[in-house]
């Protein structure tokens, strides 16, 4: 636990060295989130309680959910391109050598890097964003307890859907292609255009039960209030906790089919 420890650590470092960029990721972050919020506020003036929100949820839920793109990397960034490079150059043997699971390493590293994405570019967006516009954030600190949890459980989600993508390169040539699909992927069904509440009908209901929703979606919810009750927080918690399992399990799988490939291959 301490080695896994030592590396998210690392994986925080890294990523604060990087002050330059984070500066411009705050301010893209800032400048998009009132490009989306002014566009939410012309849609909630015509449709009233959109998808459930009203206009003050719906403000709020634009940005938090710019607090979440980069530590969740739903637009991209994050560990899955290294990855697929050590692949592609055999210096994943190296990684395979080391008395450490695979897995749990890039686990350690990505939350390191999600840790400081989450306070170093999520908090100033999400501050401009309550001095500017009426956001309805809870005061409640049980509910921002429950927020953080499911927010933890959306990272593991999102690192256990990345691992998959980075593991496609024992069998790709180039993840350049797959890269750009699940990105698209991501902001189309994790809610980072529009609360996947808004859609409507068996579509709705088919996308707010894929593992995308459990990386921002959900947890918004829990912020809102909208998974109101114990019974139910516990439930959305639950949901996304399941996806994690369920990914994790997967990538555990890939990567005992990956390696039996690396050592078929001489790797």
């Amino acid at each position: 636990m301490r080695l896994y420890l030592a590396v998210a650590a690392g994986g925080f470092r890294r990523y604060a060295t990087y002050g330059t960029a984070t500066a411009a990721g705050v301010f893209t972050n800032t400048v998009f989130g009132f490009i989306v919020a002014y566009t939410y506020i012309a849609l909630w003036s015509e449709r009233p309680g959109l998808g459930g929100y009203d206009r003050a949820e719906a403000l709020a839920f634009v940005f938090v959910s710019q607090s979440l793109l980069a530590s969740a990397a739903l637009i991209g960034g994050g560990f899955q391109e290294e990855l697929q490079e050590r692949i592609r150059t055999g210096d994943i043997a190296v990684d395979l050598y080391r008395p450490a699971d695979l897995q749990l390493w890039w686990l350690a590293a990505d939350l390191g890097r999600a840790g400081f994405q989450l306070l170093g570019r999520g908090t100033v967006p999400l501050l401009v964003g309550a001095l500017v516009f009426p956001l309805a954030l809870p005061v409640a600190p049980e509910r921002w307890l429950l927020f953080l949890v499911s927010v933890l459980l959306g990272l593991v989600v999102s690192f256990a859907v990345r691992y998959l993508i980075g593991l496609a390169a024992f069998w790709l040539l180039d993840g350049s292609g797959i890269n750009m699909v699940a990105t698209v992927v991501m902001i189309a069904f994790s809610g980072v255009l529009l609360p996947l509440t808004v859609f409507p009908g068996w579509f709705g209901e088919l996308v707010r039960m894929l593992p995308w929703s459990a990386m921002l979606q959900v947890p918004l919810d829990v912020l809102l209030g909208k998974h109101s009750g114990a019974g139910a927080a516990a439930g959305a918690l639950a949901f996304q906790a399941g996806w994690a399992l369920a990914l994790l399990a997967a990538g555990r799988l890939v990567q005992a089919a990956a390696t039996r490939k690396v050592v078929v291959q001489g790797g």
